[in-house]
């Protein structure tokens, strides 16, 4: 029987970039009143465009920024508004793996230093325990003991990803969300490092939570998905539900943009027309109406609020007016959906579990 391990309740965070002298600031509207429910032992994806509020959100869930509005609740405490020495020693168990492995690494800090930090901060063994722990979680990740003594500009950037994935296990935690872990990677060093983190998973019985803007990393490694538009949620349900049968129209637009390896795979695509509105001033009614191709009068005034529907059954959310009466174009040809290079790298995925992550002594520094 699954539980809820994190969940967010009306989340919304609003960044000021403006102060004028006279008048209302300039505000930015990053995240607009989130609902989720993440549950122990899954993989949770998140979606979108660049700049609709997908690390933002990741951000608010762990309280590395503070929410303007709503509550964040991990195993039932509310830590949205937890004092901050018990917040302190709640980061345990909730850790981040950041977009940039480079510059989420001390430059003057050994690799050893890095992986003990959290370690000595919660005050978890003495200084043999710790040491035993790094050259352990090094091997984890597919590094050796003797890494330890390096800094991080001798490593590539998939070894350095490497490490900020020990780092984040040290504590031993629960959760760890990752903030485009692969995103600045080769597609060969993508797979061993997504394999490494399926692995982890299943030997500590770890709850991720992954923001990606590779469907092929989605597809890969999710139990579900949410898809994220201008900082709210426009659907969310089980991966293969999501890939097969988008009751979203802006889901389906993304699906439609994975490149396709041969020409006549896919006979019709959605394209959506200009850019992502300003979050200063989002559109009235469904904010993706202005790019939307079944937009109605109705989307232009009405806000859609994110509600039950499809065949899939309970779980499966979406955002959409008019989301029982589209017919919308999943990946739902086995054949078609595998000349996809989305379906490529899923399958080259595949093929990487059979080989151990190694030293990758092959990667370029």
């Amino acid at each position: 029987m699954t539980r809820t391990i994190l969940k967010a309740t009306g989340l919304r965070k609003d960044f000021v970039t403006q102060k004028p002298l006279f008048g209302a600031p300039t505000v930015v509207k990053a995240v607009n009143g989130v609902d989720l429910d993440i549950q122990a032992g899954e993989t949770f994806a998140i979606v979108g465009e660049s700049g609709c509020g997908k690390s933002t959100l990741a951000r608010l869930l762990v309280r590395l920024i503070e929410p303007t509005e709503g509550e964040v609740w991990f195993n039932d405490r509310d830590i949205a508004h937890l004092p901050a020495d018990d917040m302190r020693a709640l980061r345990k168990d909730l850790q981040f793996i950041f977009q940039d492995p480079f510059s989420s690494l001390n430059p003057r800090m050994t690799v050893g230093a890095l992986i003990e930090e959290p370690l000595r901060a919660h005050g978890q063994g003495d200084s043999a325990a710790r040491q035993a722990r790094v050259a352990e979680l090094l091997g984890r990740v597919g590094l050796t003991p003797a890494h330890a003594d390096r800094f991080p500009h001798e490593f590539s950037g998939g070894q350095r990803q490497r490490i900020g994935i020990a780092r984040a296990l040290a504590t031993g935690p629960k959760l760890i969300i990752g903030d485009e872990p692969v995103s600045a990677l080769d597609v060969s060093i993508q797979a061993q490092v997504v394999n490494i983190l399926e692995d982890l998973k299943a030997e500590f019985g770890l709850t991720l939570i992954v923001i990606a803007h590779d469907l092929a990393v989605i597809r890969h490694m999710s139990d579900r998905v949410a898809v994220m538009y201008l900082g709210e949620l426009v659907e969310v349900g089980r991966c293969e539900d999501l890939f097969s049968a988008p009751r979203h129209p802006y889901t389906e637009a993304l699906l439609a943009a994975i490149p396709i390896a041969s020409v006549g795979a896919r006979k019709a695509r959605t394209q959506l027309d200009g850019d992502l509105p300003n979050p200063i001033s989002p559109p009235p009614g469904c904010r993706f109406h202005t790019r939307c191709p079944y937009a109605s009068a109705r989307c232009k005034t009405e806000h859609p609020p994110l509600r039950a529907a499809g065949p899939q059954g309970a779980g499966h959310q979406v955002a959409c007016h008019h989301a029982d009466d589209l017919s919308l174009q999943g990946l739902q040809d086995a054949s078609a959906a595998r000349s996809a290079a989305a379906s490529a790298r899923f399958d080259l995925y595949r093929a990487a579990r059979g080989a151990a992550p190694g030293p990758a002594t092959s990667e370029t520094t």
